[in-house]
């Protein structure tokens, strides 16, 4: 199980790294919305990585059948191994080439927030929240939590997506 979990957990968060990699320098071009929707869009897109990863095990090393557990386990430690590659790549990121990140988004959320027609108590209410985040946001212990928890539950819907699909028993008799 461990050559294909890190097979393919290596696979996946260089595809979600690539990514991540080749949009950064077009974030002002692209926007917030539509970095989201491309960032999102990306995990999933890694994540079917989870899916083949979990047949791989069953078809090649599991003679063709898997419980739902040791699928899910499968599937989770892709999951965990792509999240991990996704936290690095963004810490190398954020402390190297992006620490104005937080005060760009701070100003896009501001923007949005005036347009909707927001009043200037909510307004000043959400600089506030949004400046003990980001005093946070420099402890990298709670950076690397909070990117963490970006991809993961993607990650997790796709293996028990993929660990329901998957699950395979032996055939009685045989």
């Amino acid at each position: 199980m461990k050559k294909v979990v890190i097979t393919f957990g290596l696979i996946s968060g260089a595809v979600i790294s690539l990514m991540m990699l080749l949009t950064i320098p077009f974030m002002d071009s692209i926007g917030f919305e539509n970095g989201a929707i491309l960032g999102y869009t990306t995990m999933v897109l890694s994540f079917l990585l989870v899916y083949f990863g979990i047949r791989s095990y069953r078809d090649n090393v599991a003679g063709g059948t898997i419980t739902f557990a040791k699928a899910f386990t499968t599937g989770l430690l892709i999951t965990l191994i792509s999240c991990a590659c996704y936290v690095v790549t963004w810490e190398f990121i954020y402390f190297n080439f992006m620490p104005d990140f937080l005060d760009k988004y701070l100003a896009h959320t501001i923007e949005t927030a005036k347009a909707a027609g927001a009043s200037s108590e909510s307004i000043q209410t959400q600089i506030k929240e949004f400046d003990e985040f980001k005093a946070l946001y420099q402890n990298p212990f709670f950076n690397v939590a909070m990117t963490f928890i970006e991809p993961f539950p993607v990650g997790l819907i796709m293996t028990l997506i993929s660990a329901a699909l998957l699950r395979k028993r032996a055939k009685m008799g045989s």
